[in-house]
């Protein structure tokens, strides 16, 4: 009598796990637009257009504020990709549901417009994204960024975008175990047929399969309750992740002012309004006698006539003796410090990049993540400026066996009690 442990028996666990294998993993890979151009100078050229514009929310390869860029032309055509570059908004607005989607997944965290950019600037910066700095994305495969010095990056290991690769080529070669599988299957079950076989075995070797038995064995509720478990526990660790983090906050202030008038159109410096960015570790709020400074004279904007009633409640508050109670957008934990003066002196770090292209927005959000595993990815990628600095050439001299450039990590940037006392 034949052995219950056959291959056709196997056969029914190999196809019930790849029919729910199938059902519950998607494959998606990308490619670039075959159109964009991949020569070395037009990805050069792109790459001075990113660095200016696109380096502080994205990468190529890892998600940061913004979605990772690479594969772009892959995932809409490459004339969408550029209109939405120049004005997302537009974009987003005509009812494309990839934007759309990708805009809610982000909070809702508004992508600064373009418009200044030349369609050679867009179609070398398609360029770079697609076909530059290949050498940086195998060392992200590879998991060059997960642990340095004790610390987590903020953005480490494979991207999602390669594990999915990974995961499809898995399914592949599982699939193609499969075929082979059912080949000998059914080689072996046409030979066991032209055997003489008792009852039971000729029972055996020509059962069917019983979908009601699967969906109801043991194995099969394992695996979805498994599944239920994990997808369960993901969901609950993404929440814990966000706790704290408010990146994209956008409050509504006492008073309209818009820093795209300000700071973008009028171009008075951030250190005008926020006196402490330069001396202290607060920015400071400005007090209505800063506004005062402009808005004795200025009492209405475009040519208007008479007292503009955003820039009354100014006047109501100097009249009356009364602060303008503005609503805080960057909120920072009280166990971690952050000096302003260090950053902006000492750093030279421009305020757009932590807070974003601020000369373009009418409502002030949070732009940035500010979490802890942001401010260490930044600590290891920035350079530090020694030129003219006699405080850094005993440093400079440690380091210069390094092939590396000093950065903020090589003078005790990781060290926790830099941030925490």
């Amino acid at each position: 009598m034949l052995s219950k442990r056959s291959l056709v028996g196997v056969r029914l666990n190999f196809h019930t796990l790849a029919v729910l294998f199938f059902m519950l993993i998607g494959i998606q890979a990308f490619a670039a637009d075959p159109a964009v151009d991949s020569s070395d100078e037009a990805v050069a050229a792109g790459k001075a257009v990113f660095n200016a514009n696109c380096k502080t929310c994205h990468k190529l390869d890892q998600k940061f504020t913004g979605p990772a860029l690479r594969g772009a032309t892959d995932r809409q055509p490459a004339d969408v990709v550029k209109s939405f570059i120049k004005n997302s908004t537009a974009v987003i607005g005509s009812g494309n549901s990839y934007y759309g989607n990708l805009f809610k997944e982000y909070g809702n965290l508004q992508m600064p417009a373009h418009g200044f950019l030349s369609d050679d600037d867009l179609n070398h910066l398609l360029s770079y994204i697609e076909h530059g700095d290949t050498e940086q994305a195998a060392a992200v495969a590879g998991g060059a960024d997960a642990v340095e010095g004790g610390a987590v990056a903020a953005e480490g290991g494979i991207p999602n975008e390669y594990l999915t690769v990974i995961l499809g080529v898995l399914v592949v070669v599982l699939l193609l175990i499969l075929i082979v599988l059912g080949l000998i299957i059914s080689v072996l079950t046409k030979y066991l047929t032209k055997q003489e076989l008792d009852e039971d075995d000729k029972e055996f070797v020509n059962q069917k399969t019983n979908l009601g038995k699967v969906f109801k064995s043991d194995m099969f509720v394992l695996i979805v309750t498994a599944l239920v478990v994990a997808l369960v526990a993901k969901t609950a660790l993404d929440g814990l992740y966000s706790v704290g983090v408010q990146q994209g906050y956008a409050p509504t202030q006492p008073i309209a002012y818009s820093h795209a008038l300000h700071a973008g159109t009028l171009e008075i410096e951030c250190q005008y309004c926020h006196t402490g960015v330069e001396i202290g570790r607060s920015a400071n709020i400005p007090s209505p006698n800063i506004c005062m400074n402009c808005h004795t004279h200025v009492q209405n904007v475009g040519g208007k006539e008479g007292v503009s009633p955003e820039i009354q409640k100014i006047y109501d508050a100097v009249d009356n003796n009364q602060p303008i109670e503005w609503v805080r957008v960057h909120n920072l934990p009280d166990l971690a410090y952050f000096n302003h003066s260090q950053h902006v002196v000492v750093g030279e770090i421009e305020c757009q990049t932590c807070h974003g292209p601020i000369q373009e927005m009418e409502v002030v959000g949070q732009h940035s993540a500010l979490t802890m595993g942001w401010c260490i990815d930044c600590h290891r990628q920035t350079e530090i400026t020694t030129e003219g600095n006699a405080y850094y050439d005993k440093l400079v001299q440690i380091h210069s066996n390094s092939k590396d450039a000093l950065k903020v990590k090589d003078i005790g940037g990781l060290e926790c009690a830099k941030c925490h006392y």
